[in-house]
């Protein structure tokens, strides 16, 4: 995603010029104090018509398999745009001189007005995949939508339309926008990006830093199927971890929401985000990620069918366990010393599946469906890993014991998050 700002090219000019008399050029002097040597050959005169040139009739077959990719697939890409309302207040009062108390207070009233208008807040890329009747659906992403007021998408050949969200899911960061297809001319079409490998090409189309970059084009190769990274919400706080495609292909703020092409024109993933340092701070180069097409896929049709993921609930208040004391680790929780990562139960709700299946408050969670828990953002990675009224096998201790149960997932997020309101 990229906000909306002029961007300024700065272009440094390196001027070379002769100091204190002489220059030195590839290690010799061509300047002496005693010796200066000038050419005798004098530059001809008369007419410059001899200098003229042309080019040449050659042509070169450049075609690849890169380019016939974008080529059929280039009107399937957009650029997204999302408005939002920016109030501008005016007094009239103030210039007109109704500050004085000479107007009225019907004229008081009216001379101050509040207005709001929309406005271009950020930009993303965006794909069509399907055309259905008069509808044409778009798959983005959804920090690309996040808090907008209104849509709107600008196709490959500069056509402006107004867009419709469908569906949004915050966790995977993907989202559904709906448009008129009387203007679509292409769609795209997901492969399987579980047959993907590393070393193979990938092709990355979106708009970097918006639409006056739009159909751009860049390539690289895969440099890993699935490299896990951490999530985090609008706050930067981490919410979990995502299996995502790790390419080269240059990926930068307004390619978000774009899709990542094998050479066979497939989209094997949309991208999402990049890495441009790491912790410490040091600039980090060739490294952006795509949501692959097979989690795409399942997605988008959750979001087409209910406009949002319907997820499980374990139905408690969860706290890490790093964030404990070792003295109430050991005189509260009652864990063993070895113990030092995974989640505390510090309460259950009524009805809950984890009040169903014997866990109480205090209880420390380890592992959820035979995945590692080690922090809240694990347990929520490898909950949502299973569906509503799956069984799970689930480990914990209680009062310093070991124990397992299996738990039902009946509740949803959504159900949760309305009974802890």
């Amino acid at each position: 995603m990229a906000n909306k700002s002029l961007i300024k090219v700065a272009v440094t000019a390196l001027v070379a010029g002769l100091i204190g008399g002489g220059a030195a050029y590839g290690g010799i002097n061509y300047f002496s104090s005693n010796n200066v040597t000038t050419s005798q050959t004098s530059v001809p005169t008369g007419s410059n018509k001899s200098g003229s040139t042309s080019t040449a009739n050659v042509k070169v077959n450049v075609s690849s398999q890169a380019t016939k990719v974008y080529k059929n697939n280039k009107a399937a890409v957009v650029s997204v745009i999302n408005l939002q309302k920016q109030s501008t207040t005016s007094n009239w009062g103030g210039i007109l001189g109704g500050d004085d108390g000479s107007s009225d207070s019907e004229d008081s009233n009216s001379s101050s007005s509040s207005n709001s208008k929309l406005e271009e807040y950020s930009e993303g890329s965006g794909l069509i995949y399907k055309v259905s009747g008069n509808a044409a659906y778009i798959v983005t992403n959804n920090h690309v939508v996040s808090g907008s007021n209104a849509v709107r998408v600008i196709m490959s050949n500069g056509t402006k339309l107004d867009a419709k969200l469908v569906g949004t899911d915050s966790v995977t960061d993907l989202a559904v926008l709906k448009i008129n297809s009387a203007k679509v001319t292409k769609t795209a079409s997901f492969g399987d990006s579980d047959n993907i490998e590393v070393g193979e090409s990938a092709l990355a189309i979106g708009s970097p830093l918006g639409s006056n970059y739009a159909t751009t084009l860049t390539e690289g190769i895969v440099s890993a199927k699935k490299r896990t990274v951490a999530t985090t919400n609008t706050s930067g706080q981490q919410t979990g971890y995502a299996s995502v495609i790790q390419t080269d292909a240059a990926i930068n703020p307004g390619n978000s929401g774009g899709p990542l092409f094998n050479l066979a024109g497939q989209v094997i993933g949309i991208n999402s985000m990049k890495l441009s340092s790491d912790s410490s701070g040091t600039s980090v180069e060739g490294m952006g990620f795509a949501i692959p097409s097979n989690e795409v896929v399942k997605i988008i049709n959750e979001l087409v069918k209910n406009g949002e993921v319907v997820r499980p609930a374990l139905g408690v208040a969860t706290y890490n366990l790093s964030n404990i004391s070792t003295s109430d680790r050991k005189s509260v929780l009652k864990l063993p010393t070895s113990v030092t990562k995974g989640v505390v139960v510090m309460k259950t709700y009524s009805g809950s599946p984890a009040k169903a299946a014997g866990i109480s408050k205090y209880d420390v969670i380890t592992e959820l469906g035979g995945k590692k828990v080690t922090s809240l953002a694990t347990l929520r990675t490898a909950l949502y890993e299973h569906s509503v009224n799956d069984t799970v096998s689930v480990k914990y201790y209680h009062n310093g014991s070991l124990k397992t149960t299996n738990m039902k997932l009946t509740e949803t997020t959504k159900a949760l998050s309305n009974q802890s309101n």
